[in-house]
């Protein structure tokens, strides 16, 4: 056994030594950058301690940011979560066009993120967009009204990752036997009392699975807010990523920046150990 371990240590020191040097040290670089005042225009470059990290505190654009990303992450996550699932029970009820119907499935996850938010751009403009033709030809401002912007931001974020919850589910879908649901059909159950009792608790543990990938990715959302939005209409649409993007690159304020990057890592990872708590909870349960 202990032969075992220095032998799987052996092989995983190539890869942990990669991850050292393309992860850790820039992580820990961040982490002490974020413990200076750093602006290369004006050539400062001083220790503050944890004094970003208090301005941050008190910064109300640091709250609606949070706030933002927050609430984009919750519903987008759900959405696709919800409609991955429905989508991947029609396909996996096909027999004659199911190979079709995948190839289908999978190109918005093939479209990069730039790109779909300039299809959605098109889609949602207020005087020729498709979508408000749809509607009788109404002149709706999808992407510059306050109470629709995020909202649309969060349907095209749907759009373009659902795929990746319903290729998940659709997976699971197929490793389930025929026989289960043919018991479960003499038994006299119906469609959704089978899936309520049988399918869905099936789905739960790959379904956890794609939701922890896709929230990690949406707390760190940046193209589709950045070119729909710019983060507007009055920052109704600016995440953490885009208020650290400000910082860094627009004033340059690289201590401050990193300080929000810093926050972003930290949620991130408590976000994972969270999920990774739920999954051994539901591992232990089965």
């Amino acid at each position: 056994m202990i032969r075992t371990r220095g032998l799987g240590l052996v092989l995983l020191a190539p890869a942990l030594a990669a991850l050292a040097v393309v992860t850790a040290y820039p992580a820990f670089s961040v982490i002490a950058l974020s413990l200076e005042r750093r602006v290369p225009v004006f050539q400062i470059e001083t220790f503050v301690g944890l004094a970003n990290y208090r301005f941050l505190l008190g910064d109300p654009a640091f709250w609606s940011a949070v706030r933002v990303t927050a609430l984009f992450t919750v519903v987008s996550v759900l959405l696709e979560v919800v409609t991955g699932v429905a989508l991947a029970l029609a396909v996996n009820g096909q027999r004659r066009w199911r190979a079709a119907a995948v190839g289908l499935l999978l190109l918005p996850w093939c479209v990069p993120g730039v790109v779909a938010a300039r299809a959605f751009e098109w889609l949602l403009h207020p005087t020729s967009g498709l979508v408000n033709a749809l509607l009788g030809g109404r002149a709706i401002n999808w992407l510059g009204e306050p109470g629709l912007a995020l909202g649309s931001v969060v349907v095209a974020d749907a759009w373009r990752t659902m795929p990746f919850v319903a290729l998940i589910a659709l997976a699971r879908l197929a490793a389930i036997p025929v026989s289960v649901h043919e018991a479960a059909a003499v038994d006299g159950a119906g469609r959704i009392a089978a899936f309520r009792t049988i399918t869905l608790p099936l789905l739960v543990p790959v379904l956890l699975v794609a939701a922890l990938f896709r929230t990690l990715d949406a707390l760190r959302v940046f193209d589709l807010p950045f070119v729909l939005t710019g983060g507007g209409p009055a920052s109704t649409t600016e995440t953490l990523t885009l208020y650290a993007y400000r910082s860094l690159f627009q004033t340059l304020q690289l201590g401050f920046g990193a300080a929000v990057a810093t926050v972003v890592f930290a949620l991130v990872i408590a976000t994972a150990w969270l999920y990774s708590v739920v999954l051994e909870r539901e591992e232990r349960r089965r």
